[in-house]
């Protein structure tokens, strides 16, 4: 098996020979590297940080040179091949995964001339940025979908880990579903993974098996809780990337997500040497969420209400945590004329009321 600096070596090799360039000349393109938390495949949350990889390639042609690395999990193997990239002359670092967030800071403290942008994280440097998309935005309306075409009330939920990006997530959805269901319950299967199709796949089987009539799946980097949806006849709602055509009779709609204009601009300001460490919250407005493939099973006037929706979410007319809004307690956690902030919704740690599964410890 080949070391990871011979892996690296051979995967920059094969890139110049691609595009028929000398190692003198491989020296003069700004070097980036990737690191996925999982395979990227053809649909997910990889798949679309691979887009976005794909986006800057277009944009910058023989300017930028990419090493990628894929299915790498949190922890010493992502702090080997962070310094490795350094090592091998990268000069920006893309990390795809809120776990590799304190590694990636150590490294940019180290390395200050390398511009790193990190995915889902809060800690910021100088030369370290950090991007999500508001998938809130998104969660809501698939949730108002959700509950307009469930019967029996009971949303199943196959969630990554307990982050407050999931947390967010889960809670809007839940939001909009009592907005068009004011009788929708939630259950939530945490996997504490990125990565898991065999048990997203059993998780998804025993939600089912409770009643749930749509599943949600939360950053499962793979289509196995949409196919099993498929199989079992319920509706599913999946986030990243448009599942179509793994579910063409049971798919409700797909949160999909975009980092090309991100990546794009941040490779930009790495050349122009105006690179500067901040966070980027992307959502509706700037191109980096959006709602795919709605379900022929919804109305005409459901959809009416639906692109209305998010028509107001794109103007900065409607907020998904506006108050009032309460926890699975009863405590009043936005209060009415109230919306909760960006600065609180990075931090949150509660769950409304309808989600009958607590947060794990």
């Amino acid at each position: 098996m080949k070391s990871l600096h011979q892996l690296i070596a051979a995967t920059t090799l094969a890139i110049m020979t691609v595009f028929g360039l000398s190692p003198a000349l491989a020296a003069d393109k700004l070097k980036i590297g990737y690191i996925y938390p999982s395979p990227a495949g053809d649909v997910g949350w990889a798949h679309e940080l691979d887009e976005g990889r794909k986006a800057i390639e277009a944009a910058f042609g023989d300017k930028v040179e990419s090493i990628v690395v894929e299915n790498i999990p949190e922890g010493p193997d992502a702090a080997r091949i962070m310094n490795q990239f350094a090592a091998e002359g990268a000069k920006m670092i893309m990390l795809g995964s809120f776990g590799y967030m304190n590694d990636g800071l150590k490294l940019a403290k180290r390395y200050p001339d390398i511009k790193i942008i990190h995915a889902s994280g809060y800690k910021l440097a100088d030369n370290m940025g950090n991007f999500q998309t508001r998938n809130y935005e998104s969660a809501y309306l698939a949730g108002m979908a959700a509950g307009y075409v469930t019967k029996t009330n009971t949303v199943g939920m196959v969630a990554a880990y307990a982050i407050p990006e999931v947390v967010g997530i889960i809670n809007a959805f839940t939001l909009g579903a009592q907005q068009t269901n004011p009788d929708a319950t939630m259950k939530v299967v945490w996997l504490n993974s990125w990565f898991d199709p065999s048990k997203a796949q059993e998780s998804a089987r025993s939600l089912i098996s409770q009643q749930s009539d749509v599943i949600f799946s939360i950053y499962q980097d793979t289509p196995s809780v949409v196919t099993v949806a498929e199989e079992e006849g319920v509706y599913v709602v999946n986030t990243s990337s448009d599942m179509k055509k793994y579910a063409p009779t049971k798919l409700l709609v797909s949160m999909q997500i975009s980092w090309a204009k991100h990546f794009v601009e941040q490779t930009q300001a790495v050349l122009d040497g105006t690179f500067k460490g901040t966070a980027f919250w992307g959502g509706m407005a700037d191109e980096a969420v959006s709602m795919e493939s709605w379900s022929d099973d919804l109305t005409a006037e459901q959809k009416t209400a639906l692109t209305a929706k998010v028509d107001e979410i794109a103007a900065g007319n409607f907020h998904p945590f506006n108050g009032p809004v309460v926890d699975q307690d009863g405590a009043v956690k936005v209060a009415e004329g109230e919306t909760l902030s960006d600065g609180d919704l990075l931090g949150i740690n509660w769950l409304v009321k309808g989600v009958e599964t607590k947060l794990p410890n």
